[in-house]
């Protein structure tokens, strides 16, 4: 039986006292069920580490961005290896809201993958193409080219996880899911795409976008598909609940 992943990206969504609160109510009730399930919560940096104590020993926490340089005069950043000091395992690297909204280029997140990795944490790069782009068949393009520059010429640390979200931009907090079975024809796609730029690597793929309790299970029966990345539904104990419950 494969490894599930569920993880949830609480974004900009909560303030530190929701934020604390939030973590609390989820380590009493994900305490009384039996979950196998890894699961990781990306909060704002400003609890991170208050949210991080109250998950101790149900979820790990990581954060949602990092910055490449590992000090400097780089006012307003954290780096990488700040975050692995503070004790992450995993970093969100490449999000759709990155790179549509702050207009983060390939090349800017494949600076931030790299630090992911010298900071011996799990990156968790997120890929995924516009409407746009899927109307004009350039699905595969768009995701081959995201990895490329994230992977190109990349000496990859030996015994070291790689985990891929596949989150297509045009599903990401609209509503709106990818189909189970397209989002398995990607993650086959990213496989294949993985293993012919870093030899030897089988990446786990986990999907997000409109990520529900009445349809993660689906998700999580695809045979390339090992998890979720969530994110609204995992700002509130009830829906985060639900979709654990679903899948656990």
């Amino acid at each position: 039986m494969k490894k599930l992943y569920l993880f949830g990206n609480w974004k900009m969504y909560l303030g530190h006292e929701e934020s604390v609160a939030l973590a609390r109510d989820l380590k009493k009730q994900l305490s009384a069920l039996s979950v196998k399930a890894t699961m990781a919560i990306f909060p704002s940096a400003i609890s991170l580490l208050a949210v991080k104590e109250e998950l101790d020993g149900v979820a790990s926490v990581g954060p949602q961005n990092v910055y490449w340089v590992e000090k400097g005069g780089y006012t307003g950043e954290i780096s990488a290896m700040m975050y692995r000091q503070a004790g992450c395992q995993f970093a969100l690297v490449g999000h759709s809201e990155r790179r549509h909204v702050f207009k983060e280029s390939n090349a800017e997140v494949r600076q931030k993958f790299e630090a992911v990795l010298n900071a011996e944490m799990t990156p968790v790069l997120c890929v995924g193409e516009t409407m746009p782009e899927r109307k004009d068949d350039r699905v595969e393009e768009v995701i081959e080219a995201q990895l490329r520059s994230a992977f190109m010429d990349l000496a990859w640390p030996k015994g070291r996880s790689l985990i891929i979200a596949y989150e297509p931009v045009w599903a990401v907090g609209t509503g709106e899911s990818c189909d189970p079975s397209e989002a398995e024809r990607v993650a086959a796609v990213i496989y294949k795409f993985v293993g012919a730029l870093l030899d030897g690597v089988e990446p786990t793929v986990l999907y997000g976008g409109s990520v529900r309790s009445d349809n993660v299970a689906k998700y999580c029966a695809e045979p390339h598909l090992s998890g979720v990345l969530v994110g609204g539904a995992s700002t509130k104990a009830s829906t985060w609940l639900e979709i654990v419950s679903a899948v656990k």
